[in-house]
């Protein structure tokens, strides 16, 4: 397939990226709202183990590589994607597409995140990349090891697009969304009238609690949906308190052994 013809498949590789920077940046600015924080600020400078100039670095050179990985599959698929634009999915269909690709990345990531903390050569060299950040914030949510980063978001993505049979055009929203999805898991701020809060289990609050040290070994789910974390135990409710000092705190109702 020629991409010099297929704005669709551009567009589904860059937009993504955009979107990841413009909706982190205006989460960024809203990190001065200390009262909806679930960290404090200087916590946020005393418990991270990793400067944010080394979390922008990261963050893209792992997009360098979904876009690679993505241009790739846009061409494994090219005839299918010619098909494509030119019949227009019912909306029904694209529903469709985005649930199984939701049910597809949930699957993968939750297995493999879950293994990735209980082999500790891989915890110890690969996932703990990313619990460097004991405290979340927005534009750190595709901070990982390159491995890890390649493997879960960039590989599970791609499955994702392939078994969903979505087109470059719908990808371009479904990517978008589980763009922002995942920023909003890490940015930290407990916001009233959040749509994600709202309609979302897995959320601000349920990720943060697994970046803390007694949450290390559940709520492995993300990032969408908590259906494994219930199916096979690993799921640790919370209840959200007022901080000492002002702010919100994540607070697990219940230790578990």
């Amino acid at each position: 397939m020629a991409l010099q013809y297929a704005s669709d498949e551009i567009l589904a590789i860059f937009v993504p990226i955009v979107v990841y920077w413009v909706y982190s940046g205006l989460y960024m600015m809203l990190g001065s709202l200390d009262q909806y924080r679930l960290h404090s600020r200087e916590d946020e400078e005393k418990k991270n183990l990793v400067p944010k100039r080394e979390v922008v670095k990261g963050v893209l050179f792992q997009q360098l590589v979904q876009a690679a990985v993505a241009f790739l599959v846009f061409m494994y698929t090219g005839q299918d994607s010619e098909a494509a634009r030119m019949h227009k999915p019912s909306l029904l269909t694209v529903l469709s597409q985005f649930f199984i690709g939701m049910f597809v990345i949930d699957t993968w990531q939750y297995f493999w995140h879950r293994y990735m903390h209980n082999n500790k050569f891989l915890y110890r060299h690969i996932h703990s990349w990313h619990h460097r950040l004991v405290v979340p914030y927005s534009f750190g949510s595709q901070y990982n090891h390159p491995i890890e980063g390649l493997l879960l978001d960039t590989i599970g993505g791609a499955l994702a697009f392939l078994i969903s049979g979505m087109s470059p055009r719908t990808s371009i929203y479904f990517f978008s969304f589980s763009t922002i999805k995942g920023i909003d898991d890490h940015c930290g701020l407990w916001l009233p009238g959040n749509v994600f809060h709202l309609f979302f289990w897995n959320n601000t609050a349920y990720h943060d609690v697994h970046h803390q040290l007694y949450g290390n070994k559940y709520n492995f789910s993300q990032p969408f949906f908590i259906t494994w974390d219930k199916i096979l135990g690993t799921h640790l409710p919370y209840t959200l308190i007022k901080r000492d000092g002002g702010g919100l705190e994540a607070r697990p109702i219940k230790q578990k052994s």
